[in-house]
């Protein structure tokens, strides 16, 4: 395994060559057979694809350029002929506002298409490894929220996900990943939001401070994501970065690795209204990755200080 020091990005010329494809393909043999990827232009995606390259592992990446996964036969087409060993679904419609008023689409990617990947998945015995969301609890709770906790999505991005959750467990092996607050190499995240805000001049911020969660690197996640399929973990297991802060904690820890002089005023979410409900609280029990792992996942003021002095020397 790699160190935690290391950036594991894959170039933009291995995700796309000549920007007309999203299949990639990189050979290996650490696992069983082929790992196929969803969502392969995505922050996790690349950040998965990066990661099978360093240590060798046999992929295959699409994204929506060459695979609508609400497509039932496309789907079905790319698993079978490819007979992969696991298929990793990091496609998500994850524009939570959005998701609002688009509740078909939301439901037609977030739910009904993980169905048609179960589905082709059975037919090759193949694994399914879906990402999924804190976005599926309440939010409303005061401690972290554990695998078998009850559920109660109070959003239309929450919900979607949630049916996602339930048709993974069709497929005969599966494995759902709950995680939350994710920022990596290669996308827009909260991260290069607050950079740019600082880059642009800006003296003062006003950040939520009464949303508390845990801040993930992709990376990281990537690197347990594979453990997991290594391991041969089925069910529902969260994965999140050690620890937990609010949105200006978050804020407030980027500004200081950016050396920056920025004053962060904390503020309340009311500041802020947005069409879709945003959970107060979504830290996630990872007890169980421990149990299964052996490890947590690093603290997510490390992983930040990581992921910052990558990109900044990129």
């Amino acid at each position: 395994m790699r160190s935690p020091g290391r950036k594991a990005v894959l170039p933009d010329s291995r995700i796309a060559a000549s920007g007309q494809s999203a299949t990639i393909r990189v050979m290996s043999n650490e696992l069983e057979g082929k790992i196929l990827i969803t969502g392969v232009y995505g922050q996790l995606g690349r950040a998965l694809a990066g990661i099978c390259t360093e240590r060798g592992i046999d992929f295959e990446g699409c994204d929506i350029d060459t695979l609508d996964i609400g497509d039932a036969a496309a789907v079905t087409g790319w698993i079978e002929t490819s007979k992969p060993y696991a298929v990793i679904n990091c496609a998500a419609f994850t524009a939570v506002d959005d998701c609002e008023s688009d509740e078909q689409l939301s439901s037609r990617i977030n739910g009904t298409a993980v169905g048609h990947i179960a589905k082709a998945c059975n037919t090759v015995g193949a694994r399914l490894v879906q990402i999924s969301t804190d976005y599926v609890f309440s939010g409303d709770g005061d401690r972290p929220y554990r695998e078998d906790d009850p559920v109660a999505p109070a959003s239309v991005y929450g919900r979607t996900k949630l049916r996602g959750e339930e048709l993974t467990a069709n497929a005969h092996h599966h494995l759902v990943v709950r995680t939350a607050w994710l920022y990596g190499h290669g996308g827009r995240n909260f991260v290069e939001a607050i950079r740019g805000q600082i880059d642009s001049g800006a003296k003062s911020l006003k950040v939520v401070a009464d949303q508390r969660g845990s801040p993930t690197f992709c990376d990281d996640l990537a690197e347990t994501v594979l453990d997991l399929i290594r391991a041969d973990v089925g069910g529902v297991v969260h994965a999140v970065n050690a620890g937990e802060t609010t949105w200006h904690g978050f804020a407030v820890g980027i500004a200081s690795l950016l050396g920056k002089d920025v004053e962060v005023l904390p503020v309340g979410t009311g500041e802020f209204p947005r069409p879709a409900p945003r959970p107060a609280y979504s830290v996630l029990d990872t007890s169980r990755l421990l149990g299964v792992l052996g490890r947590s996942m690093p603290p997510w003021e490390d992983a930040l200080e990581r992921y910052l002095e990558a990109s900044c020397a990129s």
